[in-house]
């Protein structure tokens, strides 16, 4: 079946940097479009941003600029590269693919961005 396995959180100062990876199996990885979303405490689940198979990239307006996304069909990762993070950036960051109808998540990862 399914597994998106994430790491990389954790607890960085505000202007710092954190790459998270998520780890796939059971499924044929270069295919699907993978992405990353996030939620703060009290709200909703967001997009952060999204590669397609073709390596197209797409982010939310909140992270432009900052955040990177790749991914490695060798490795069967993708990857979510942060910078100058924000403590608006706080959250518990998910990746996510859908595959025919269904969507798979991962467990999650915190970031926390405090001084």
């Amino acid at each position: 079946q399914v597994e998106l396995v994430e790491s990389g959180g954790g607890l960085v100062q505000p202007g710092g940097s954190l790459r998270l990876s998520c780890a796939a199996s059971g499924m044929i990885f270069s295919i699907h479009t993978m992405g990353w979303y996030r939620q703060a405490p009290g709200k909703q689940r967001e997009l952060v941003a999204t590669i397609t198979r073709g390596y197209s990239t797409n982010y939310a307006d909140s992270v432009k600029g900052r955040f990177t996304i790749s991914r490695d069909n060798a490795k069967n990762t993708v990857y979510l590269q942060m910078n100058s993070l924000k403590p608006e950036d706080t959250a518990v960051y998910y990746c996510n693919t859908i595959i025919g109808s269904k969507d798979y998540w991962g467990q999650g990862t915190q970031v926390t961005v405090s001084s």
